[in-house]
Parts: C-alpha cells; sequence; structure tokens
C-alpha cells in the first residue's frame, strides 16, 4: 500500500486502559488504520467526533455516565450516519439488540483476536456490516423474539385507529385484561414507552400500515 494511500481514521471510545493499548499497537501495525483519537467516557465522544470526524467509531457499551448506546444515538443524532462498531465484554442478547437499534454497524467481543478486529474495521468502513457467527445467530434469535404475534398485530392495528383496551377487547371477543398483556408484550417488543411510540415504531418498520 502506498504510504499516500488514504487510511481508515478511528477513535476509539472505551475507559479500560489495556484495550486501549491493544488497539494503539494495532494501528501501529496496520498501514492502512490510524488511531485519531482515544476517549473514556460518552460526553467526550460527542465532543471529540465534532473535533475529528473519524470514519469509524469502536464504542464500549459499559461507560461511565452516558453509556454506549446512548452515546450512539447522540452521534447519530448530530451528524446523521455514523459508522460505529461495538466492542463489549458482553454478549447479551439484549446488549446486542439495543446496540443494533441505536444504529452500531458491527459488534464485536473483545476477546476476539487482532485480526478479527482489523477486519471488522475494514468491513464497517467499506460499508458493510460486521457481526460474527455467534453474535449474528443471538441477533436472529433477539429479532425473532421481536416480531409480534399475529393477535399483538391486530390489537396494534386496532390501537392505531384510537380504539381502547375496552373498545378493542369488545371487538375482538376478549377481557380487557387480555387486551393488557398484549399491549405490554407489543411495548416490549417494539421496545417503545407508550401506545403512541409503538405505532409510530411499526409504521416505520412497515409492520402495520395506516388505511
Amino acid at each position: 500500500m502506498s504510504n499516500r494511500a488514504k487510511k481508515i481514521r478511528v477513535m476509539l471510545v472505551e475507559d479500560h486502559i489495556l484495550i486501549r493499548m491493544g488497539l494503539t499497537t494495532a494501528s501501529q501495525l496496520m498501514p492502512d488504520i490510524e488511531l485519531v483519537a482515544e476517549v473514556e467516557e460518552g460526553e467526550e465522544a460527542v465532543e471529540c467526533y465534532r473535533k475529528h470526524r473519524p470514519d469509524v467509531v469502536i464504542m464500549d457499551l459499559r461507560l461511565p455516565g452516558m453509556d454506549g448506546v446512548q452515546t450512539i444515538g447522540a452521534l447519530r443524532r448530530e451528524f446523521g450516519t455514523v459508522v460505529v462498531l461495538v466492542l463489549s465484554t458482553y454478549a447479551a442478547d439484549d446488549d446486542v439488540y439495543r446496540a443494533i437499534q441505536a444504529g452500531a454497524a458491527g459488534y464485536l467481543l473483545k476477546d476476539m483476536p487482532l485480526n478479527t478486529l482489523v477486519d471488522a474495521i475494514r468491513s464497517v468502513n467499506s460499508g458493510h456490516n460486521y457481526f460474527p457467527p455467534g453474535i449474528s445467530d443471538r441477533l436472529a434469535e433477539r429479532l425473532r423474539q421481536a416480531v409480534p404475534t399475529d393477535r399483538e398485530l391486530l390489537v396494534l392495528q386496532k390501537i392505531a385507529k384510537g380504539m381502547s383496551n375496552k373498545e378493542i377487547g369488545s371487538e375482538l371477543g376478549i377481557t380487557e385484561g387480555t387486551v393488557k398483556a398484549h399491549v405490554t408484550n407489543i411495548l416490549n417488543k417494539l421496545n417503545s414507552s407508550d401506545r403512541t411510540q409503538a405505532v409510530t415504531t411499526a409504521i416505520k418498520r412497515g409492520i402495520i400500515h395506516l388505511e
């Protein structure tokens, strides 16, 4: 590779010094990767991104103050499309799902080989997503769990029409308590805090359509 070739400019958001040292070493060994900034907190990450505009952000999820998912959201709100590669100690389904929902392009565990990290940086910088098989399997299972059932979709469509739980129960021939249970499941699956947000999310995802 020519020395004049454009390097992938990376910003690391990580509060553990050993991880930071490891990535610094990796960037020195790889001629196409340049570590332009290191920060330890989410708030710092936003300010640092504003200054350096890196190509790829490597983000830990467990940060002091604003966590990794919140930081990804803050970056995307201010800067639009931001390429984030999550580097985490944890592989919990919910962690992976929340990171992807926030807009992460990839998800790696901290015990991965160095060459895997380098491959992931190159991949997400090229516009691809990067999820190792184990993470992909967890994400696929989480997504399957997050899809509303046919009955829940029916309830959601009634909610979108402005119907109350009592009205929905009467129309579908089920108790109001059963409707409430469906609504709770819908909110959880769509990661929504209320009925309005659930409807908005469902419409954006193409789960339901307004007539």
